[in-house]
């Protein structure tokens, strides 16, 4: 019984895993940029107010990847506060507030669509979706029997679109651009500690930041 439940167990860590993702789907940076690792990075995730917690999670993951890899990296959350301080003015007052905290290079993160998806799932029974003919009348019947007869089910899954923005305010221009999805994320957590990680593999790929 013991050796059957670490089974299921396993089996349904699977399924999680199956039905969840945080991927790359495309990113670019300019051929000659490169962040030193003594100039200041601060992110800013930009979500909906009622998803606050979300905010500073994105805010938080991506400065802890990247103090591992020895930059310099705040959040704006923790620097402005919850009130959008940063928002309240036009870009030469934004421009003076960064100054003021010797930022050099700022990263937003976007969460550019959040959408709930509906899919029908057939049940294909026990043989899956029908079965040669040649293994026998039993295997044969129950195969295209589940798949005809036995109703499927549907499954919501909720899908995140994000963009990543890194502006170089001394040149004034966007040096890095990475789109990602997450699909079906456990938690908010774990959403923003994958896509930290993605994120950061990703700049060390594209030779944008060193690895340490």
């Amino acid at each position: 019984m013991k050796k059957l439940g670490l089974f299921l167990l396993a089996v349904g860590l699977l399924s999680v895993t199956a039905c969840t993702s945080t991927k790359l789907t495309s990113s670019w940076k300019t051929p000659e940029a490169r962040l030193q690792q003594e100039n200041k990075i601060m992110v800013i995730a930009l979500v909906p107010a009622k998803e606050r917690n979300l905010r500073i999670l994105m805010e938080n993951n991506l400065v802890s990847e990247l103090k591992k890899e020895g930059y310099n990296a705040i959040s704006a959350y923790a620097t402005y506060g919850p009130d959008d301080e940063l928002a309240k003015g036009d870009e030469k007052a934004a421009l003076k507030k960064f100054r003021n905290s010797d930022v050099d290079q700022v990263m937003t993160v976007a969460m550019v669509d959040k959408s709930r998806e509906r899919s029908y799932v057939p049940n294909y029974g026990p043989y899956g979706y029908g079965y040669p003919y040649y293994g026998g009348f039993w295997p044969y019947y129950r195969g295209w029997y589940g798949s005809m007869y036995n109703p499927g089910y549907y499954q919501v899954k909720t899908k995140y679109q994000w963009e990543t923005n890194l502006y170089d305010l001394k040149e004034k221009k966007l040096i890095y651009n990475a789109q990602t999805d997450s699909v079906d994320p456990p938690t908010a957590y774990r959403q923003a500690y994958l896509f930290a990680k993605q994120i950061v593999r990703d700049m060390q790929k594209q030779q944008l930041i060193a690895k340490n």
